[in-house]
């Protein structure tokens, strides 16, 4: 984890220290007892015999696989992350920021980010490298711009407010 990965590597994401932490027990869950577990189980499904039939056996195989992609996720997240306080309380949009900003003219307030900071919680999320993300980034309060969205329409988005993510 570098220092100042956010200012050195273009896949950096901000993760506060309690997120950094949570991730870094799942990866080492699932990627130590977590993947045993599953092996085991494949090899007691295969012991059952024929494999064509066996539902347990496809199952264990199909969890071992999304639990692979999830360490996969998790070690490059981390390896890159910078982990640290909120940004500054400067009214400029970066990741790490809880945003309130009228867009198509609805207020909506999200987190912009990696969801992986907001946990369980029901917030909602947006990443830098959303269409969204990408137009906010680096803008300040008061600040009017816009977007284009999937279907090729321009979305106005004004920046009404951006403090620190306090998690």
């Amino acid at each position: 984890m570098a220092t100042n990965a956010h200012e050195t590597d273009e896949n950096a994401q901000w993760l506060t220290q309690e997120a950094y932490d949570r991730l870094k027990a799942e990866l080492d869950h699932l990627s130590g007892p977590g993947r045993q577990e599953i092996v085991d189980r494949i090899e007691a499904a295969r012991e059952e015999g024929d494999l064509k039939e066996n539902g347990g056996y496809h199952a264990a195989k199909e969890e071992q696989g999304k639990a692979e992609a999830r360490i996969r996720y998790l070690s490059d997240l981390l390896e890159h992350a910078y982990v640290g306080d909120a940004p500054a309380d400067d009214g400029i949009v970066e990741p790490g920021m809880m945003v309130t900003a009228k867009i198509a003219g609805q207020k909506m307030t999200f987190l912009f980010g990696n969801r992986e900071i907001a946990g369980d919680s029901d917030l909602d999320v947006y990443s830098l490298r959303s269409p969204i993300g990408e137009a906010i980034n680096g803008h300040k309060v008061g600040d009017e711009i816009s977007y284009a969205a999937p279907n090729g329409k321009d979305i106005p988005v004004e920046i009404v407010a951006a403090e620190p993510f306090s998690g």
